[in-house]
């Protein structure tokens, strides 16, 4: 891991308590309101990715297994299944996280595979298996602004997704907190730039940046 990355500063985005309490707060929420809570750096950004898997129809197959990393509400996966994926498999270390996703699946009569899973165990990472796709949007985000020793947990996540990963596999990241050089820097022992999915872009100062990057990581060779 290059020196050169310096540390975000951190942040009870990054505790488990934090989103524990949300996930509370929004399975009451669905139960009273059928509301299923927030999708993540919201709906354009997801279905972006959405848009670029399904364009990828030679490489990734309606039945390839594919992993969300950090699924919150699932609502990722549940656009997955709708447009006829079938191997979906949704991971989140907040058990309130995957009690909401399995309710919001469960009433629109999908088979998705939620569970309850530690990103920094190596050991329940193994039990996964392998995947043609592992999409990640904004739980490395959260890895990286964990108040104490974000720089080691953003090394065992690394390791973890390239245990994951098939060796034709795909990993999807999209990320808020860090730029596609950033990106490239962290992952570079183990991971190789395949694409950037292009995110809407702004002009200031004369330069001009993105709030979002979503960026397609192949495995070294």
């Amino acid at each position: 891991m290059s020196e050169q990355i310096e540390e975000l500063e951190g942040s009870e985005l990054g505790t488990k308590d934090f989103w524990e309490s949300s996930y509370t707060r929004e399975i009451a929420n669905y139960r009273d309101h059928g509301d299923v809570g927030e999708v993540w750096f919201d709906e354009d950004s997801q279905n972006r990715i959405i848009c670029w898997i399904a364009k990828q129809e030679d490489e990734i197959k309606a039945d390839d297994s594919i992993i969300d990393l950090g699924c919150g509400n699932g609502m990722m996966l549940i656009e997955l299944a709708r447009e006829g994926y079938t191997k979906l498999t949704g991971i989140d270390y907040s058990p309130k996280a995957i009690e909401l996703s399995k309710a919001i699946c469960r009433d629109q009569d999908l088979n998705i595979n939620y569970q309850v899973v530690d990103l920094m165990s190596e050991l329940e990472v193994a039990a996964l298996g392998q995947f043609k796709v592992v999409h990640d949007k904004g739980t490395y985000d959260a890895i990286s602004l964990h108040p104490e020793d974000a720089k080691t947990m953003r090394t065992h996540y690394i390791a973890n997704v390239h245990r994951m990963l098939q060796d034709d596999g795909l990993f999807i990241l999209t990320s808020c907190n860090w730029t596609e050089s950033e990106l490239v820097q962290s992952f570079a022992e183990l991971f190789k730039l395949r694409t950037v999915i292009p995110t809407p872009t702004f002009k200031f100062g004369g330069k001009v940046g993105s709030v979002v990057t979503s960026i397609v990581f192949e495995k070294n060779d």
